[in-house]
């Protein structure tokens, strides 16, 4: 009786004799050609590559450590020169797998050499990994069912995030407050109703931890013990500004504190327009409380357009041409104050579902 499991041909020969013999040899036969099927096919999968993490044939113990070879994949794509975030957050989506991209995206070696390129990149970015993960810092990529699905839906979405504190799905009907580092005093007052207000409302409280609106709408938000994320333009491991490192790290212990960038990466000129791009997905609407015409705020007006996002307009704002023309669009509306906003907010939806304003 011949079987085929995978790649390999099991014979099983029975010998069919008169009575209970006959009956017995071929269960014993039938036995170990299932047997054979079974750990065949589970060798098969698993030496196939890691990549492929064929879950179903895996152990649960295994699983974490699986899941961090794919991270450490990622993190060497990402610190690699003249790597293109955007294509490598198309690739492993495309491919399911960051180890399968690095493996294809590095030179070979030479015949002598004890590991290949990949593995050795590999290896390195595993230990990266698994040191984060002692001081606490943890990720998520888009190969992971938890990565936010709000930010799925954009193009510039990061092919890794880096986090302290907890996601939370209600995350996904939180508002973005954003402004100036440099208010007027009306404007701080302003950015501050905002962030305690929403939270007394249940809505999750959404700026980039920036001197001035940001630092107010934040710090009134914790003042009512509501729901605080705060998007850095740094990594996890530096503060910027500086004389905001304890509201970092309160937000970090009390909310969420979000990064797209390695722990250690500097404050630089280009991280911030991302940063700007990872705040608008990851809320469902921008509120723009102060801002001149060359500001990241008015920027973030623009990508939350772009994202199908909804943009406030505080009225206060129309002193600005920009923040006029921006009125006449689409998907912008002006308010007053927080009791305006509300019920605008009442009216949002996402995913067809309608958001519950408490």
């Amino acid at each position: 009786m011949p079987l085929i499991a995978g790649h390999t041909l099991i014979r099983v020969e029975l010998v069919f004799e008169a009575g209970s013999k006959g009956r017995h040899a071929l269960w014993v036969g039938l036995v170990i050609a299932a047997v054979g099927l079974v750990l065949s096919e589970r060798a098969r999968r698993m030496t196939s590559h890691g990549d492929q993490f064929m879950t179903e044939l895996v152990d649960d113990a295994v699983m974490p450590s699986l899941l961090m070879q794919e991270h450490a994949a990622l993190v060497a794509l990402l610190t690699s020169a003249r790597a293109d975030w955007r294509a490598i957050a198309d690739a492993i989506e495309a491919t399911q797998s960051a180890i399968e991209v690095l493996r294809t995206s590095v030179e070979q070696p030479s015949l002598f050499a004890s590991e290949t390129v990949h593995e050795q990149r590999l290896h390195e970015a595993l230990a990266t990994v698994e040191e984060w993960d002692r001081e606490g810092l943890s990720l998520v990529s888009l190969l992971d069912a938890d990565y936010p699905e709000q930010l799925r839906e954009i193009h510039q979405r990061p092919p890794l995030l880096m986090y302290r504190g907890v996601f939370s799905v209600d995350d996904a009907r939180g508002v973005a407050v954003v402004g100036t580092r440099h208010p007027s005093r009306e404007g701080a007052a302003r950015a501050f109703e905002l962030g305690r207000e929403l939270a007394r409302c249940g809505v999750p409280v959404i700026s980039g931890l920036a001197a001035g609106i940001d630092t107010e709408a934040l710090t009134g938000s914790l003042d009512v013990a509501g729901r605080t994320v705060a998007v850095i333009g740094t990594g996890l491991c530096r503060s910027y500004p500086a004389q905001n490192a304890g509201l970092q790290e309160r937000i970090a212990r009390e909310g969420l504190l979000l990064s797209q960038f390695l722990p250690d990466a500097p404050p630089a000129k280009y991280s911030f327009p991302m940063r700007n791009a990872v705040m608008s997905g990851y809320a469902a609407a921008t509120v723009v409380v102060e801002a001149a015409w060359k500001s990241g705020a008015r920027m973030q007006a623009r990508l939350a357009l772009e994202h199908g996002r909804p943009v406030f307009l505080l009225r206060s704002l129309l002193v600005h041409d920009w923040a006029q023309e921006y009125a006449t669009r689409s998907g912008v509306t002006v308010v007053a104050g927080i009791d305006d906003l509300l019920p605008e907010l009442e009216k949002l939806s996402t995913d067809h579902d309608e958001l519950v304003w408490d």
